[in-house]
């Protein structure tokens, strides 16, 4: 046989076989190492038995993480439920709500006046929209109702969402009454806003709160260090032992 024939087939696969039951007993070795103590695996157990004595704060940061994970998951799917149970139901409500004919004068007295330019103007730019005329218009009566009543309650988003809709009544208004009495129903449109205002913006006062501040010293505490000398020494008696006096005759 020359030496640049190929490999003999049958040595080929003897080869193939020998390299996969190289590598499966390199696999069976890393799982036996990887659950023996000090394994991979087995730390991972370890850690997982530990956790339910170990708390929160005492178990391992990869449970945490995974849990974290698994909580935070299920909480999206929870919301993504919810809000679609949410979409449906507020769909349901708002189409079934009695289809109100904006554009014909079903108010009257006085209310018509405020009411029919409004419904004027939402029949007449509501064409093209994906919901009907009828529907804005329930809507509108929902956050005018909102604002008055969270306004009464005296929350400040629902105080906001009251004025922004006060002011979009009275520009609707404005812009949708007859030129001839445009005036009259602009500035009844104001009154009536305001004094439901009464209502809605209750407790809020314009007048500016001054606020005083009196700075009152806190006492000032003086220690005065005490300073113990000790009492001096008394003088050393220098006089040598060998005098004596003398003795009178």
């Amino acid at each position: 046989m020359a030496p640049n024939d190929p490999t003999p087939p049958a040595d080929h696969d003897r080869t193939a076989k020998q390299q996969t039951k190289e590598h499966l007993a390199g696999a069976r070795a890393w799982w036996a190492k990887a659950w023996n103590e000090g394994g991979v695996f087995h730390e991972m157990w370890e850690d997982v038995r530990r956790a339910p004595g170990a708390g929160w704060h005492g178990m391992a940061n990869w449970i945490k993480a995974v849990a974290t994970v698994a909580v935070f998951s299920f909480v999206v799917l929870l919301f993504n439920g919810a809000v679609d149970v949410l979409l449906d139901t507020a769909h349901h409500i708002l189409t079934a709500v009695p289809k109100v004919q904006v554009g014909d004068n079903n108010s009257t007295g006085v209310f018509a006046v405020v009411d029919q330019p409004i419904r004027s103007y939402i029949a007449a730019h509501s064409s093209g929209l994906p919901i009907s005329a009828s529907t804005i218009y329930t809507l509108w009566q929902l956050v005018g109702i909102f604002g008055l009543v969270g306004g009464f309650l005296r929350s400040s988003g629902a105080r906001l969402t009251w004025t922004a809709w006060g002011a979009a009544s009275i520009a609707t208004v404005y812009s949708a009454a007859p030129a001839d009495g445009r005036t009259i129903a602009t500035g009844l449109a104001v009154l009536a806003w305001t004094a439901a205002s009464a209502l809605a913006l209750r407790g809020l006062t314009l007048r500016p709160q001054i606020l005083t501040a009196v700075h009152t010293g806190a006492p000032q505490i003086t220690v005065q260090p005490e300073i113990h000398v000790p009492a001096p020494a008394s003088p050393a008696d220098d006089t040598p032992d060998n005098v004596h006096p003398l003795p009178k005759r």
